[in-house]
């Protein structure tokens, strides 16, 4: 029964059942030509149908329905259908076709995009995820497109929700890729540096063949954001990092290399003035703004290295060391640092001068207490879990297959006996 009628019908009384269900999976695999061939006809359809008890069949006719180039107006009317459907679908329904409700959900993030009302797919693709995902471990296909609907909308504490779980299971590397370079872009918006380090370092040191233009954007951010947070940066990566990443990837971002190494003098005129001269670059990498903040946090550095020698000191000489137009431009950037707890330190409003103090934080608080018994408690739980890991890869037989054709390679001391019961 191929008749659009038909197939509503069967969606009808094919959705109570587990055992239905299948049947009806079944059916629609059989209409789904059909229904891509009716597909501008496919929309009234939609309100006999309930998302929430018809969802796989629901599923069906809206990828049919978005299936080929939207124009505007048509997106203007499908995303509210596709918003509500995403609401209030079953997962266990939609997880029968997976594949699908990807499509469906990647074309409602370029249908809002369209609009140009980003902010209108965050919370159905937000939903998406949950209802995709096998566990909160799981880093699904709809990760990247939700975290960059969230950075064009600029809901960065939505993204942060997410991008505050473990993840242990990922379905393709590009999705990785992408996840970690946007997620570190929506902790940069957010100036948590120190996440941003960790997801940035993480595409440039994930496994690739060859090297790719996500890893070298996020090279550039990586170079820009050790310099903010960490006043520092190292050319060096870590031994795991594939070998096109360590060949390829310093070359294609020359300008910001020598930008950090500009910074390490510490002379901010020098600095200002590279910037100045490879302005147009920065802007067209769309990073000219994160450079400006690495040259402001140089300040900071300088101000941080006088309270490692000084006990006291005025605020005509903090400015006059390190190079700031005047006193109270000076006391501007301490009283931030003390705000952000950068420094501690008191300033004398009578004289001007500031007193540089040793951190008054003597570990042995209730909260601080909590705060290293919950961290200690989150390795544990890590290291169970990359044991666990460790156990099933070892004795899984691609990678010992693997290990068997490249042990000629190296020492055969180097790799555990293997398993008889696998054929290598």
């Amino acid at each position: 029964m191929n008749s659009l009628e038909g197939v509503v019908v069967q969606i009808q009384g094919l959705s109570s059942s587990a055992g239905d269900i299948s049947r009806l999976h079944v059916i629609l695999k059989q209409a789904e030509e059909s229904l891509r061939s009716e597909s501008t006809r496919l929309s009234p359809i939609l309100n006999q149908l309930d998302p929430s008890n018809h969802s796989l069949g629901y599923l069906y006719i809206l990828e049919a329905c978005t299936s080929a180039p939207v124009s505007k107006e048509q997106a203007a009317m499908l995303v509210p259908y596709i918003a509500r459907f995403i609401s209030y679908c079953a997962p266990e329904q939609i997880r029968l076709a997976p594949e699908k409700f990807i499509a469906v959900c990647k074309r409602f993030k370029d249908q809002v995009m369209l609009l140009g009302t980003p902010m209108r797919g965050v919370a159905p693709l937000q939903a998406a995820v949950r209802k995709l995902q096998n566990s909160s471990e799981h880093l699904t296909t709809l990760h990247p497109e939700f975290l960059l609907l969230c950075l064009l909308a600029k809901c960065y504490k939505t993204g942060l929700s997410i991008l505050e779980e473990d993840i242990f299971e990922v379905d393709q590397p590009r999705d990785l890729f992408l996840y970690c370079y946007y997620g570190g872009m929506i902790c940069i918006g957010q100036k948590h540096f120190r996440k941003a380090l960790e997801l940035l370092h993480n595409v440039v040191t994930a496994p690739m063949s060859s090297i790719n233009a996500i890893a070298v954007e996020a090279y550039k951010k990586y170079i820009l954001v050790s310099l903010i947070h960490n006043g520092q940066f190292s050319t060096s990566l870590p031994k795991y990092t594939s070998s096109a990443a360590q060949r390829n990837l310093k070359n294609h971002c020359q300008p910001y290399i020598e930008l950090a190494n500009s910074y390490s003098t510490g002379k901010i005129a020098e600095l200002e003035q590279y910037v100045r001269t490879n302005g147009e670059k920065f802007e067209s990498d769309n990073n000219l703004g994160l450079v400006k903040q690495a040259v402001s946090s140089m300040y900071k550095r300088n101000i941080q290295r006088l309270t490692q020698t000084y006990l006291t000191l005025s605020l005509q000489d903090i400015a006059n060391t390190v190079q700031l137009n005047s006193p109270k431009e000076a006391e501007m950037h301490v009283l931030q640092m003390i705000q952000d707890g950068e420094i501690f330190a008191t300033i004398n409003q009578k004289d001007g001068m500031v007193r540089f103090l040793e951190d008054p934080e003597q570990y042995k608080s209730c909260e601080m207490i909590e705060r290293i018994d919950s961290s200690i408690q989150r390795i544990m739980s890590l290291s169970r879990k990359l044991t666990t890991m460790e156990e099933q890869m070892s004795c899984d037989p691609q990678y010992l297959a693997k290990a068997g054709r490249e042990r000629q390679r190296f020492d055969f001391d180097d790799f555990d006996t293997v398993p008889q019961k696998f054929n290598i």
